[in-house]
């Protein structure tokens, strides 16, 4: 973990530091949860395996890596401290924290397929700009202000935050499993929420850039800056998700 956070700062990525202390909490609080169950013991083939991994992953380390080792990393590692601690035959019992983990690398995969929506993200950052009461044009992907314009390109579009919002409720529904009906608007609610807080974001650039202030500009469109939308988008999917489970667990009025 300390290898894992040290190269997500060099590598300047914040956000995805943040999004993945969610996959981390969540893995270990199930691990805990049934420490008292976990059947120990490996052999020596396991052992050997399981330390080779490591040794892989920490030399892969030392090359600046980026991109799919910092979404996959977590969840080799994890195979392979599982293998030092239960070997191949154990490895069934912690399933649930290796699915977790090996989410944390989804979005990477997702994001080569998924379409381009930053014309639609461009069109609502649009609308909520105009609903707010500023004179503002759309011209394909750019964003109009008087004195100032920015242009909607994919990478902030707010797909990735869209496909984590995915994977920390693939997350929530292992750990409280709901009813078909609530399992099923679930994600919706989460791409909702990470669409929309994005678009905020979009919003709020667009305002900045009409203020003449590069250094302003540069920190919120910058990973750093982007942080405090992806903790707000968290912070709400949360607040939905425990409203959920209190929902679930109250009992029903005879």
């Amino acid at each position: 973990m300390a290898v894992f956070f040290t190269l997500n700062i060099r590598a300047d990525q914040y956000a995805h530091l943040a999004m993945s202390l969610v996959f981390w909490c969540a893995a270990l609080s199930s691990l805990w949860d049934k420490k008292s169950e976990l059947r120990l013991g490996s052999d020596a083939i396991s052992i050997g395996i399981g330390a080779s991994i490591l040794v892989g992953i920490l030399f892969q380390s030392l090359r600046s890596p980026a991109g799919w080792f910092l979404g996959f990393a977590p969840f080799v590692a994890a195979i392979a401290l599982m293998l030092l601690a239960s070997g191949f035959q154990g490895l069934g019992q912690y399933q649930t924290e290796a699915l977790m983990l090996f989410c944390l690398g989804i979005p990477k995969i997702l994001l080569k397929f998924l379409p381009d929506i930053s014309p639609l993200t461009a069109q609502f950052s649009t609308y909520l700009l105009w609903y707010i009461g500023f004179p503002v044009e759309l011209y394909n992907n750019q964003i109009r202000l008087p004195g100032g314009s920015v242009n909607v390109v994919p990478s902030c579009s707010g797909l990735n935050l869209i496909t984590y919002m995915l994977a920390i409720t693939f997350i929530f529904l292992l750990m409280f499993p709901l009813k078909p009906i609530n399992a099923f608007f679930t994600p919706i609610i989460a791409v909702f929420i990470g669409f929309f807080i994005n678009s905020i974001r979009v919003a709020t650039l667009a305002l900045l850039s009409t203020q003449g202030n590069t250094t302003l500009f540069k920190y919120w469109h910058s990973n750093e800056g982007a942080l405090l939308f992806v903790l707000l988008a968290v912070l709400l999917f949360g607040l939905f998700c425990g409203w959920m489970v209190r929902k679930t667990e109250l009992p029903s009025p005879k």
